[in-house]
């Protein structure tokens, strides 16, 4: 304060310390408004916060009451249903090596196949013959032996190119060529298949052949992609391990694990092919993983590295008694029946044939399986066209059996073995070792143990007994299925022309040999009209029942095991295992809350 007098300067003391007071009365103030406005009202709202509380509990459950209240009511306007999406993974004991449907055989293959492959038919939930590729057909010509097929318009091939008849025809033309080692050669011997037009493809048949729309059921292959191969090359071609189809699911990749056979394992990946002619597949995505042995392919289901399994016999005991497991049981068109080998010694004599299934009460086969079987009792199929039900073999009647024999002289020792002139009555039964034809090889044993009869059993693996038992018939009796399919066509079974393991099919397993049974078979396959043919067919069954060169038992089942749902499989009979795919393209396997249309 420099340049102030005495007086000025103590006038601005006096200023400065009464704005100081000021100030701390105005603070003062400040801090009695605080405690009565906010604090005192506090402390006020803390007696009262049981009140509070009791609000907000109020609040909380009126809430709570209301969400229970909305998910109740869901029900009525909404509900779990089925969605889009989804990566599905399937798994079976096998090996993948071709996918090519001109020569895919055994499970893995098959199965590929059918994913990536479309054939001109197929068969439905019914087992009934619809269109695929194919439209429609007709048969005309007085001698019905031509075939009209009409493709359907507007499908592409995988990798975009137009699906025509040139396709049809190119498969079926190499087919015929024997330089191409396709395993469906035979069938096709004598047919000429030509093209139309774009859209239509005839086939002239040698003779009439009423099961022969059944045969058009094979995957078709790209001419476009294949006619670039020589033909003596397509079984070996890298197209078959890596194909083009016109299926629902489009080839990804492959990939192998394990260093041994036992613990290899396959992985096959394919996709969902957006532009599928029938709409793009609800799955996104199809794998299958293959197992060289059934318990590491339950190992894997259990560890939920699939979510199915294909192709097993039973249910596995230690999943029997899971609750989250779906088993989809479907009746296959095939028999499991005994052939006796009619041109061996003692089998070869018809009254031992008769008292051998007399003495079987098949009405007991139904007690060794985990689910139920439809028993059979004559080479058709019952509710088949020409199944006649008074036309099927005896019934059980041990008695009569027992009768038969001891009037052919043999008759039973202090043990209970019949014997005659010094040699028993004796011979071995052939069978796969695996859980259900085990089961029966026994039963079978059990029950003609007590007529007096000795049977050894003889177990094979499934491709021994094919390729060393079956393909040459070394057997006295064997315990094997026969694949009979919708139309009731049994020439290959039973046509005295089949009996030999030279013959083209050499599937006349029982080496069966009638003239008055051929006459009705062959008459029954080229009739059109099927009055006719169950007529023809009678005269075959009242033939075979006489003869009894095999004794029908049972029509087994296709088990499709899964975890949880697949929507949309849905399946009254079946051919073979890969008919569960006629309509994977629909499958689900997600579920999403939905309104419900009403």
């Amino acid at each position: 304060m420099t340049g102030l007098d005495d007086e000025t300067k103590r006038r601005i003391r006096r200023r400065l310390r009464r704005r100081r007071k000021d100030a701390q009365a105005l603070s003062l103030i400040a801090d009695q408004k605080l405690e009565r406005l906010f604090i005192r009202r506090f402390d006020s709202l803390v007696s009262v916060r049981r009140f509070v509380l009791l609000w907000i509990c109020l609040f909380l459950l009126l809430a709570l009451t209301g969400l229970m209240q909305t998910r109740a009511l869901s029900q009525y306007y909404q509900s779990l249903q089925p969605v889009g999406g989804g990566l599905y993974t399937e798994g079976l004991v096998g090996t993948f090596t071709n996918a090519d449907p001109l020569y895919a055989t055994g499970t893995a293959n098959t199965t590929v196949s059918k994913l990536v492959f479309s054939g001109l038919f197929k068969y439905d939930e019914g087992n009934k013959l619809v269109g695929d590729l194919a439209q429609s057909y007709s048969l005309s010509g007085d001698a019905q032996t031509h075939y009209t097929v009409h493709l359907k318009h507007g499908i592409k091939w995988q990798d975009g190119q137009p699906f025509t008849a040139e396709d049809v025809l190119y498969t079926y033309k190499t087919i015929q060529n024997i330089e191409s080692q396709s395993p469906l050669y035979s069938s096709w011997i004598g047919v000429n298949v030509a093209k139309q037009d774009d859209y239509t493809v005839t086939f002239d048949l040698p003779n009439a052949l009423s099961s022969f729309p059944y045969s058009l059921t094979n995957g078709i292959v790209p001419a476009h992609i294949l006619k670039k191969v020589p033909v003596e090359q397509l079984r070996s071609a890298s197209y078959n391990t890596a194909p083009i189809g016109t299926g629902p699911f489009e080839w990804k990749f492959t990939e192998v694990t394990g260093n041994s056979s036992e613990d290899r394992e396959q992985r096959i990946s394919l996709a969902a092919y957006n532009n599928y002619y029938a709409g793009r597949p609800k799955l996104d995505g199809f794998n299958l993983i293959t197992y060289g042995d059934s318990q590491h392919m339950i190992s894997a289901f259990q560890a939920n590295q699939i979510a199915a399994m294909s192709g097993l016999e039973t249910v596995p005991d230690e999943l029997k008694n899971n609750k989250n497991i779906q088993v989809y049981v479907t009746p296959l068109t095939s028999e499991v029946m005994t052939f006796f080998n009619n041109s061996q010694v003692p089998l070869n004599n018809a009254d031992i044939r008769r008292a051998l299934i007399e003495d079987v009460d098949r009405s007991q086969l139904n007690n060794l399986f985990d689910e139920p079987v439809q028993p059979a009792d004559s080479p058709l199929l019952k509710n088949q066209l020409g199944y006649d039900k008074s036309l099927v073999e005896p019934s059980y009647n041990p008695a009569d059996a027992n009768k038969i024999l001891d009037q052919a002289g043999w008759v039973k020792d202090s043990h209970g073995m019949r014997k005659k002139n010094g040699q028993p009555l004796t011979f071995t039964l052939s069978a796969q070792d695996s859980t259900n034809y085990t089961k029966v090889a026994q039963f079978l044993q059990d029950e003609w143990a007590a007529l007096g009869v000795k049977v050894q059993i003889s177990y094979y693996s499934q491709e021994e007994l094919q390729t060393s038992v079956v393909s040459n018939h070394d057997y006295d009796a064997l315990l094997y299925g026969i694949n009979i399919g919708v139309d009731p066509d049994v020439y290959a079974y039973w046509d005295s022309s089949q009996a030999s393991i030279t013959s083209q099919g050499h599937l006349n397993l029982s080496e069966y040999k009638s003239p008055a049974a051929d006459l009705a078979i062959e008459g029954g396959r080229t009739r059109s009209d099927p009055a006719i043919r169950a007529v023809k067919y009678k005269a075959f069954l009242t033939q075979w029942v006489k003869d009894l060169p095999a004794m029908a038992l049972y029509q087994p089942n296709y088990l499709y095991i899964t975890h949880g749902p697949v929507f949309n499989y849905d399946r009254s009979a079946a051919n073979s295992s890969t008919d569960r795919l006629y309509n994977v393209n629909n499958w689900m396997i997600r579920q999403k809350r939905q309104n419900i249309v009403r």
